[in-house]
């Protein structure tokens, strides 16, 4: 198992930017891709970026692409999200996963993870 720990949510004017941090624990040396998701009320859960743990291959949805940037620090357990340029639309609560499975590609499907951290709200205001 690998616990996710999400942190850096709040509250920001639009325009604005915020990082969050997603601190892994537990058997990190089988995290094969990390990702983030957001699950805005009443919406779906959806993709936002994603990461593999070793190589640094990376993918973004297109709402995101120049705006967000995914990275990691292998040597501290964690994933970033640094957000640039936030909308009011991108208010939601942002979701770590992680994924043990060496598929090859950073899945953009929320069955492609199997590890879920608690989830930190994140609100831009217009």
């Amino acid at each position: 198992q690998v616990q996710l720990v999400e942190s850096g949510g709040g509250l920001v004017q639009a325009g604005g930017s915020l990082r969050l941090s997603c601190a892994a624990s537990g058997r990190t040396f089988s995290v094969y891709t990390m990702a983030w998701f957001r699950q805005a009320p009443g919406k779906e859960r959806e993709f936002v970026a994603g990461i593999m743990w070793s190589g640094g291959t990376r993918y973004s949805a297109d709402s995101v692409t120049g705006r967000f940037t995914i990275s990691r620090d292998n040597a501290k357990n964690t994933v970033y999200l640094q957000m640039n340029s936030l909308k009011p639309e991108d208010t939601a609560v942002y979701y770590c996963a992680a994924s043990f499975f060496r598929t090859g590609v950073v899945g953009s499907s929320q069955r492609n993870y199997e590890h879920w951290g608690q989830g930190t709200q994140v609100t831009v205001s217009s």
